[in-house]
């Protein structure tokens, strides 16, 4: 690829997530020079081409949304068999994280046509790198479901995740979330990071049980889009109880239901319950 003309390919290209310096000198000049760009909103994405010197004549710029990938796939996947070169573009940062663009990527994949990735703007990695939780692991769960069984599940399965885990969520949906991950992980260390690159960049830090209380005494809170960052799991040392609290546990667990030994266990030793919870569920699993 030289400066001015691009091989027929499919160029996923990232934009900023909020501040316009974070556009790369490689991901202009491909939006300028490639055939046809692929954007999720059309006229999001009119202002930032305008912006960075893209002259748009009405056949180079195209929607590709959720709800037309799959049909417009195979169609773009033509474009470029034709000698054409073709950009891919979200309303913000990465494509295909959490954005439309596996289903085009993988047509042509599936036909050999080449595929260029351009590194850019994340904000599910720029948030973990500034979590200050283990960035040797993790796993990117992207939105979490609206609907509280199927929220309450999800959140369930992920309890002994020894990853660090991010989640993107809306604003008017972060309390209902945040309540939710309370429930299941009580005191675990979470961080929410909000209007990430932009003036008002926040990241609040907190246990998740007190996450939504943080978050409230904050009168911007609703303001941006928001990334979770949830610690992992880590097993429960069992040094950290008493040995007359761990041997009732274990006589308890041979009796009755996990939640309920621990309960009983945790009372009475005068213990946090979902530390005993935690050490159960461990002792069951050995």
């Amino acid at each position: 690829m030289t400066e001015n003309v691009l091989e027929p390919a499919l160029y996923i290209v990232p934009t900023p997530i909020g501040n316009m310096q974070d556009i790369t000198d490689r991901a202009i000049n491909v939006l300028k020079h490639a055939d046809v760009i692929c954007a999720e909103d059309t006229r999001h994405s009119m202002p930032l081409l305008t912006q960075i010197g893209v002259t748009l004549q009405k056949s180079k710029l195209i929607s590709f949304h959720d709800h037309n990938e799959t049909e417009k796939a195979e169609k773009i996947s033509e474009i470029i068999e034709s000698g054409k070169s073709v950009a891919i573009i979200s309303d913000a940062g990465t494509p295909l994280i959490s954005d439309p663009g596996y289903h085009l990527v993988a047509t042509c994949a599936q036909k050999n046509i080449k595929v260029v990735p351009l590194p850019g703007a994340c904000a599910a990695i720029t948030a973990l790198c500034a979590s200050g939780f283990p960035t040797d692991r993790f796993l990117f769960v992207g939105f979490l479901p609206v609907k509280q069984e199927a929220l309450h599940k999800k959140l369930l399965s992920l309890e002994k995740e020894t990853g660090t885990m991010i989640f993107y969520e809306a604003p008017r949906r972060i309390i209902a979330s945040m309540s939710a991950i309370a429930e299941v992980f009580n005191d675990r260390e979470v961080v929410v990071a909000r209007e990430l690159t932009k003036t008002f960049e926040t990241f609040y830090r907190a246990k998740a049980c007190d996450m939504v209380e943080v978050l409230k005494n904050d009168p911007n809170y609703e303001k941006g889009e928001m990334v979770i960052i949830l610690s992992p799991y880590r097993e429960p040392e069992e040094k950290s109880v008493p040995d007359e609290a761990l041997k009732l546990l274990k006589l308890l667990l041979a009796e009755l239901p996990t939640k309920n030994a621990a309960q009983i266990t945790a009372e009475y030793f005068g213990l946090k319950k979902n530390d005993l919870y935690k050490l159960a569920l461990s002792i069951q699993d050995k």
